[in-house]
């Protein structure tokens, strides 16, 4: 009797140890399951239409590279590699990344303390330089005659207290000057205000464009336009679009650099919190020497 019981309880705690690791292999693939369920296969970026085109360049090849996420990294889940970039501005950048609408905020200025402050773990990532040119159709003699414009002479231009170019300069025809800015509440605007026009507005007339690439297109159409293009979007339309002297200096890299070109910007992407591996994984792509590589092919200053 006893030697029957003494196999029974052996059989039932060997029962109990089968079915514990029943358990736990269940369970645990249970959590892996589970950990590949909210793995974020998607990446956002919102905000500057100067800096999209750059992140979507470089968000072009990565995934073209690899694909789905297993192929960066092995510990990563067999999952489709997306990331989606859209344009809206600056400052949509800035408030995307404030109320988490996006996991990134693509931004073309400095960001305000104030806007850091709204952003929990604020973090960001700088990919380059760019800067506003004040620039011209290349028929417009203005290029031809003075090369350059002074602070005060485009604060007249762009206030409109100059309305016609030989107001500019005498030898210049009487055609009416036509102003092209981006919208006056983004990010653009803001370091334009901020660096040049100081406390004068722009004329209420001004053409507002969508983005910095319909800036440029506006200038390219019509030979009596002037405005912010960024140098970056010269560098790519180049001939098309004549870039002035501001304060007898030429928006040329090296200038941009030390600073002496004094309409200069930030290229930055900003987050909000701690980085997923997965987008470390992308930033590191972004802060490469082959992501470098493309912010100075699409005719920016690269970071390094």
């Amino acid at each position: 009797m006893k030697k029957l019981l003494s196999i029974l309880t052996m059989t039932v705690l060997l029962l109990s140890l089968v079915l514990t690791g029943c358990g736990s292999k269940a369970n645990s693939d249970e959590a892996a399951s589970n950990v590949e369920e909210v793995f974020k296969s998607q990446i956002l970026f919102k905000g500057s239409s100067t800096l999209a085109p750059v992140i979507a360049k470089i968000s072009t090849n990565f995934i073209e590279e690899y694909k789905t996420w297993d192929q960066v990294n092995k510990d990563f889940p067999n999952k489709s590699l997306d990331i989606f970039v859209s344009a809206g501005g600056s400052s949509a950048g800035v408030k995307a990344s404030m109320d988490g609408s996006s996991d990134f905020g693509m931004v073309s200025r400095t960001v305000s303390d104030e806007e850091k402050g709204k952003i929990e773990g604020y973090q960001e990532f700088k990919l380059g330089l760019d800067a506003l040119t004040v620039s011209v159709h290349p028929e417009n003699k203005v290029y031809e005659v003075k090369k350059g414009l002074s602070t005060e002479e485009i604060q007249k231009i762009f206030s409109g207290e100059y309305k016609y170019w030989d107001e500019v300069e005498s030898s210049l025809p009487h055609e009416e000057i036509v102003i092209v800015t981006r919208d006056l509440g983004g990010g653009a605007h803001k370091v334009f205000q901020k660096k040049v026009m100081g406390d004068k507005k722009v004329r209420e007339d001004a053409i507002q464009a969508p983005s910095m690439g319909a800036l440029v297109t506006k200038i390219m159409e019509n030979k009596n336009a002037i405005g912010y293009a960024s140098y970056g979007m010269v560098n790519q339309n180049v001939g098309k679009i004549m870039p002035l002297d501001v304060d007898g200096i030429s928006p040329t890299k090296e200038n941009i650099v030390s600073g002496d070109y004094k309409i200069s910007r930030p290229l930055l992407v900003v987050k909000k919190g701690e980085l997923l591996p997965q987008e470390k994984a992308f930033i590191d792509v972004l802060l490469s020497e082959e992501g470098m590589k493309i912010v100075e092919k699409m005719g920016f200053v690269p970071a390094k």
